[in-house]
């Protein structure tokens, strides 16, 4: 009962040690256990969320520990960061050499833990700079994503770093992505270090020279993993010293109001094949929501097998058909930011600009629920301070406790949705809920318990690793998709690679639509050197 005990302290759960101990379960049970299960030993709802995600990375002989570095080089395809302080020589001429040893040791502490936050791995201090790989030494579907998240979070760490009054740090960060050579490729012993050899690193090196402060610049191969993730000004084709060909470049402004990521991260269109009667099932729960009795589907496979295009196919049927349509994405970098997808779909719907004022903000969030037609007194102070909008004197304080907060909070989400499907029908798409955070799964119970009674349809998709408590209920279908039977894969494989041929004994199946992503960049697989790259382990959750 120890190894129990000790995950459930690491998940910050310790205080369900004993009634863990006292129903007997022990590693070898704790796959099997079922939201029920957990309910009834007296788990509270976000907990058992957070439990059964985390029984998926579990095994008897404990927790995964955390990948060590591989000792042997290979060849990798990383995405690489070079962020370098801007202004550290002026600062070493007005600084005592101590004082400065505290401001560059802050500035690196800052760096690593916005790169490791998101899963990046600091490879080498060099003075004030700092290299980092995403990729190594375990890859994940979204390194590119990671590493520019990473970028624009360390930019704004920085600022923050306290170096006395009147003063503050800068970066630049440059971000490439390519083919290397990574490993212990220099010395032996406590003296290896984790080398990277290509010219990845010379150019998200060059990259950062050339960046702004405060600002990041990325490649192209990185520009197109990322798709419509990030917004960005084109800095156009820039000479860069060793490099043959001029090298198109971009800055990263912030991150996009995409309404899907599946959308953002498409790289062509390709069509549906062999999902007619799972789209043939969503159009007859549309008709039956029109007719006043609310449906919720959920559409659960593996990464890659289909859950987004066929939610997006769904979409594009009902084009034509007058209806109100709600896209909320969770996302696997906000899965402790509550009610993230909620915020960024009102923040899109609103029709937010980075340069809206206040004033401006406010307008638009009164214009926005007034079309739900409900209580604007009541619904804009919750709903302001959910999207952090001052609502200065038009509006009377809130003075709520933060759990009364909340549930006012959900209440009125909920009251919006009423109100938008008692004008017309309304399509809710929630994608990838297997990375939702616990605020926005009690809204997502509210919604599924009352679309029942409203002209709502409501898909939501996931992966098999998360448990929906939903199933049973009258109005909910679920979809599980499998994989597709070999003539219709070679099919689409035909289609993704443009008719290219492929070699008779290549089998390797990419389930994940980021690898399509990536072989459609970079053409036909050419060898085995790249199939360590395929073999992708997948991200805890």
């Amino acid at each position: 009962m120890q190894q129990i005990a000790e995950w459930l302290e690491k998940l910050g759960l310790a205080q369900y040690a004993q009634r863990f101990a006292e129903n007997d379960i022990d590693p070898s049970v704790l796959r099997d256990l079922t939201d029920h299960d957990l309910e009834k030993i007296g788990v509270s709802l976000g907990h058992r969320r957070k439990i059964l995600r985390a029984i998926a990375e579990f095994d008897e002989a404990g927790p995964r520990p955390a990948p060590a570095p591989r000792t042997a080089a290979e060849r990798r395809h990383l995405t690489l960061m070079f962020a370098d302080l801007v202004g550290s020589t002026a600062l070493s001429t007005r600084l005592d050499p101590e004082d400065l040893q505290e401001i560059i040791g802050a500035y690196h502490r800052c760096c690593a833990e916005q790169i490791e936050k998101l899963g990046g791995f600091v490879a080498r201090y060099m003075g004030d700079g700092v290299l980092a790989y995403f990729g190594y030494p375990r890859a994940d579907e979204d390194d590119a994503e990671r590493a520019v998240c990473a970028g624009l979070a360390l930019v704004a760490a920085v600022a923050g770093v306290d170096v006395g009054p009147g003063a503050r740090l800068r970066v630049r960060v440059g971000i490439a992505t390519g083919l290397v050579i990574v490993g212990d490729l220099i010395g032996d012993g406590a003296s290896q270090q984790h080398e990277v050899v290509g010219e990845t690193p010379n150019l998200a090196s060059r990259l950062q020279a050339l960046a702004e402060p405060d600002t990041v610049v990325i490649d192209g191969s990185t520009r197109r993993l990322v798709g419509g993730l990030f917004e960005y000004l084109a800095l156009g084709t820039v000479s860069i010293r060793g490099f043959s060909d001029p090298v198109p470049v971009w800055r990263v402004m912030g991150a996009s109001a995409v309404d899907s990521r599946f959308e953002a991260l498409r790289v062509g269109r390709t069509p549906l094949l062999g999902r007619d009667e799972e789209i043939e099932l969503l159009m007859c729960r549309w008709e039956q929501i029109k007719r006043g009795d609310g449906s919720v589907v959920l559409i659960s496979g593996e990464p890659g097998i289909g859950k987004s295009r066929l939610a997006e196919t769904a979409v594009e049927r009902l084009s034509d058909d007058p209806h109100i349509r709600l896209r909320r994405f969770c996302s696997p970098h906000h899965q402790d930011s509550a009610l993230f997808p909620t915020i960024s779909q009102l923040e899109r719907a609103a029709g937010f600009r980075r340069d809206d004022t206040d004033q401006q903000r406010l307008d638009k969030l009164e214009a926005l629920l007034a079309e739900a037609n409900v209580d604007l007194s009541e619904a804009v102070p919750l709903i302001a301070d959910l999207l952090s909008v001052p609502i200065g004197n038009r509006y009377p304080p809130l003075s709520l406790t933060p759990q009364k907060r909340k549930e006012n909070t959900l209440r009125a989400l909920l009251a919006q949705l009423e109100g938008l499907a008692a004008r017309r029908p309304v399509l809710m798409v929630f994608e990838d809920v297997h990375w939702i955070d616990p605020t926005s799964l009690d809204l997502l119970d509210l919604i599924v318990d009352r679309v029942a009674t409203l002209r709502a349809l409501l898909v939501i998709t996931f992966r098999p690793e998360f448990a929906p408590v939903w199933m049973g209920r009258s109005h909910v279908t679920q979809i599980s998709l499998g994989r597709l039977p070999r003539r219709q894969r070679a099919e689409m494989v035909m289609r993704v690679t443009r008719r290219q041929s492929v070699a008779p004994g290549s089998r390797r199946t990419y389930y994940r639509s980021d690898r399509w992503r990536t072989a459609v960049h970079r053409g036909i697989d050419q060898g085995g050197d790249r199939e360590r790259h395929a073999d992708r382990r997948r991200r805890p959750l």
